[in-house]
């Protein structure tokens, strides 16, 4: 077997065709958003690595804190032979569950919708661990995901408090997903960011150096580069707040003064008045309590739960009821 095995799903064009349909339904919804996930151009992900390092920002230390102290008690509660992560990114913090789950791990299945990334952390992976077998998937998992026919038990990863992205409806559909994709014996790790109080939660989305705003605009800047779109960053504000009745930061783009945006690949002109706002992320925060409610409405029961040391933070553990 090839050490490296990667298998598309999505097609070539998906991107694109995403780009233009999230857009055009996004700008003439009311009010005003567009999804994340098109923060994260190349530029967009090294403004987002950035961010991982910043004080305010805390949720990427406190995960990996978590995997730091506990991956060896993961590895010895679900004995996985195959990992699986969606939205794997560069795969960093995966490798201390990696290393934990040697020599019995047999491979390692990162699942994102970006080809080079998922060919660089490959290459990074086996440089250092030459006996793993990687099969990545370029997908799309919140479409439901066909997984290769690897050697059970599978541990599903999915980290970084990324669920916290998705609105209650969303997630129930995801969680659902993720429980048809395990047979018995597999487990889910699920990272969720906890309910804290408001001046730590805004400061992690709305950094003093500025490199969160700059992160926001940067979607702007994507459908400036991708549909011809006359839309300046510099036109609008980034906003960060608190709701604390759906205990979720929202982010916002805010236009500082009146003005029309022009999208002639989608032929589509988009007015905004001053201060009129475009909502850019929900990012949920949870309680213990909740998470088990919304697994065991997806058929998992909730069986550990780890948070970092200052409880910020939590690796939850689910198996299929």
């Amino acid at each position: 077997m090839s050490p490296f095995q990667l298998t598309r799903t999505l097609p070539e064009d998906a991107t694109e065709a995403d780009l233009r349909a999230d857009v055009l339904h996004g700008l003439t919804h009311m009010p005003k958003e567009l999804p994340p996930k098109w923060f994260y151009d190349a530029r967009g992900s090294e403004l987002f690595e950035e961010i991982t390092r910043l004080p305010e920002y805390y949720p990427t230390r406190a995960e990996r804190e978590i995997l730091i102290d506990r991956a060896h008690e993961i590895a010895a509660a679900t004995g996985a032979r195959t990992l699986v992560e969606l939205g794997s990114g560069s795969s960093e913090k995966t490798r201390f569950l990696i290393d934990a789950l040697l020599p019995e791990l047999d491979s390692y299945v990162p699942v994102d919708v970006s080809e080079s990334a998922l060919k660089g952390a490959a290459e990074a992976l086996l440089a250092e661990r030459p006996g793993l077998h990687i099969h990545a998937l370029v997908a799309d998992f919140t479409r439901g995901l066909a997984l290769p026919g690897t050697p059970g038990p599978r541990l599903v990863a999915f980290l970084g408090g990324t669920i916290g992205n998705l609105l209650p409806a969303e997630r129930t559909v995801f969680l659902r997903s993720v429980r048809a994709m395990l047979a018995p014996g597999d487990a889910l790790l699920l990272g969720t960011d906890l309910v804290k109080d408001e001046a730590t939660l805004v400061a992690a989305y709305d950094d003093a150096a500025g490199v969160t705003a700059e992160f926001n605009k940067n979607v702007l800047a994507v459908i400036a580069r991708e549909l011809d779109a006359d839309v300046r960053p510099d036109d609008f504000a980034h906003v960060a707040r608190w709701d604390p009745d759906r205990e979720w930061i929202e982010m916002r783009l805010r236009a500082r003064h009146a003005l029309t945006v022009k999208i002639p690949e989608l032929d589509l002109v988009v007015p905004f008045e001053e201060g009129e706002e475009i909502r850019t992320e929900v990012s949920a925060k949870f309680r213990q309590a909740g998470v088990r409610a919304e697994l065991a409405e997806a058929g998992l029961g909730l069986t550990r739960w780890w948070t970092d040391k200052e409880g910020r933070f939590a690796l939850s553990l689910a198996t299929a009821l």
